[in-house]
This record gives C-alpha cells, structure tokens and sequence, in this order.
C-alpha cells in the first residue's frame, strides 16, 4: 500500500545513506551471503552493510529497495532490522506497515502501526497513517479515536478532515463524510482528493453541485489525471456527454501517455458512438501497454470482430482466455468466430 509520499520517503533515505557513506570504513575483500542478489544498488548497500553492519539507515534504504522491486521478504527483515538498530525513526515503521499492507498481512501492518502511534504519538503523520490502517480493516470506532487525538491537537488540520471523511463514507455515513470533506477542502482548496471524494458523493445523489465539485477538482489541478479522469466519468455516465468526456481522456493520455485505462475508457466511449476504428485503435493502445489487460484484450476483439476481422477478433478473445480462463464473454466471442 505505498502511499503517494512513498517515493520521497525513499529518497530522503537515500539521502540518509549518502550522509553517513562518508563514514564508511574502506572497501575491504571479504565476501558475506549480503551480497548476493538484489539489483546493483543493493548490492552496493550490502557491501556498505558488511562494512557498517550497526548503521540503521543502511538496512533501511536497502529494505526500502527491496519493496521496490517487491522482495518482501527481505524488504521486511531489512526495516525490522532498521528499527532494532534504531527504534525513533518513524518513516521506517511506514514503510514496514506498507511492506505487510502489499504482502496481504495487513493485521501486522496495522501491528506495526500501532506501535508507531504509541512511540509518536504528537506525529501527525503517523497518526494519519495509523488511522489509514485503522479504516483498512473496518476498525473504524478506533479509526475515528484517533482522528479525534488529531483533531485535539490540530483542529483545522484538512488531511484529518479527509480522512474522518473516508471513515465515514466506508461507515455508509454519507451526510457526516459529505461535511467531513467541504471542511477538508474550505481548509485546503487544493485537496483534489477531497473534491473527488465530495464530487463521486454528490453525483450518486444525482445533486447539481456534483458538476461544480468536479470542476474544482480539476482547477486545483489542472494535470491531475485523477480529477480528469472522474469529471470524464461523471460526464459519460451521469450527463451522457459523451464528447466533452473524449475530450478529458484525451487530455488525460496527453500528459500520461501510458494511462492504461484512460485508453480503454475512450474505447469504450468510441464503441457507444460507433467510432469502431478509433474503439479499436484506443483498445490497442491500452494493451500495448497493459499487455496483461483481459478487458483490454476483450474489447479490442469485439471491436475487430465489428469491423468483420475475424481473426484478429479470435487472437483477442484467446488471449483474454489465457489471462482469464473463465471470462465468459470470451468463451462467446471464440465460438462466434470460429
């Protein structure tokens, strides 16, 4: 479960091996079991490691590494270690919840951040993430406790709004999260994620002001592929403008060229108007970068099986079978053909 701060945790990390890299004591020639395997980055840590066997931040940049490249295992026995070396560093009990999170052990990372809740427990962002956590595993009685230390401390904090939000929107308790997350955005205009969260809210409500949230959404960033990408849906499924959410999708795969679904989604949107060419030209794309995408593969047949290539339309619907065996419209789609 990386966050979206995952990335500049990893690099204060980095950082962190840097600073201490002139500490290093020199190169020496023995070979150790830490040096096998791993990229060669890890493997330059782990010669670092054999040299500075006591330095916490070393095995925890090489954990972090590790999770990188989904090692699990040993990203875990590296941030555990960490932590033995070195108890007060919060950033690398985050990194250890997100490691179990992703390893589907989510009861040992909500463990691991419960310990960090109790060592700091004045850390807003570890609160934060301790009620992320929390909410993950429908704990939400205690999710909303500590939202409410937060709130003690930091009253106008619009992340703890967004999150009391996200309890209670999981809690079916669509009015309090509805008032949870304008207090997030009255206090921060540029939460997009708030906007969105209020948006979605409002347009299963079938409300007019769906239409406004959206569009403050994308003004608090205009490049924010998820805000455009939940105007489009909305403009597709709830106003049937069909063109005006093309023109998002667009957009969208203009600033991420390899946004999987935002092809897919214009496919289908082709599909709707009977553009089949350009359906299958979006489906195409999306595969090519999604190479593993059954859907992708799916429609992209059915959009070649409309333009009468048969066989085409049966190399799509066979690959959609090798993905996903049991995809029903696929099993049609090859007897149809055949």
């Amino acid at each position: 479960m990386k966050s979206k701060n995952y990335p500049i945790l990893l690099g204060a990390l980095l950082l962190l091996l840097a600073a201490t890299a002139c500490q290093d004591k020199p190169a020496t020639t023995e070979t150790t079991t830490e040096l096998v395997g791993g990229t060669p980055q890890i493997q330059e840590i782990s010669r670092k490691i054999s040299e500075s066997p006591t330095n916490a931040s070393l095995y925890a940049t090489r954990g972090a590494l590790w999770y990188e490249n989904e090692n699990f295992d040993e990203g875990i026995a590296d941030l555990e270690k960490a932590i033995s070396l070195d108890s007060l560093k919060p950033e690398y009990y985050h990194v250890l919840a997100d490691m179990y999170m992703d390893y589907y052990k989510s009861r040992q990372g909500l463990t691991v951040m419960e310990k960090a809740g109790l060592l700091f427990p004045d850390r807003t962002g570890t609160m934060l993430k301790l009620a992320e956590f929390q909410l993950f595993v429908k704990q939400h009685t205690p999710a909303l406790a500590t939202l409410q230390r937060i709130q003690q401390r930091e009253p106008l904090n619009p992340e703890m709004f967004f999150m009391f939000g996200n309890v209670f929107s999981d809690m079916g308790k669509t009015d309090q999260a509805i008032t949870a997350y304008q207090s997030a955005v009255e206090n921060d205009p540029k939460l997009v994620d708030a906007w969105i969260k209020l948006a979605n809210i409002l347009a299963d409500k079938d409300s007019p002001q769906a239409a406004r949230y959206f569009d403050n959404a994308v003004k608090a960033d205009s490049a924010n592929v998820d805000a455009l990408h939940a105007k489009a849906y909305y403009l597709s499924n709830k106003k049937n403008d069909l063109k005006g959410a093309i023109a998002l999708y667009k957009k969208i795969n203009t600033i991420n060229p390899q946004y999987t679904e935002g092809y897919y989604n214009l496919g289908l949107l082709y599909l709707d108007m009977d553009s089949v060419q350009q359906a299958y030209t979006s489906f195409d794309l999306a595969v090519k970068f999604a190479p593993e995408f059954a859907e992708g593969y799916y429609h992209r047949g059915v959009a070649a099986e409309m333009k009468g290539d048969k066989a085409q339309a049966l190399s799509d619907y066979q690959n959609v079978l090798r993905i996903s065996p049991d995809f029903e419209g696929a099993k049609a789609g090859v007897e149809r053909v055949k």
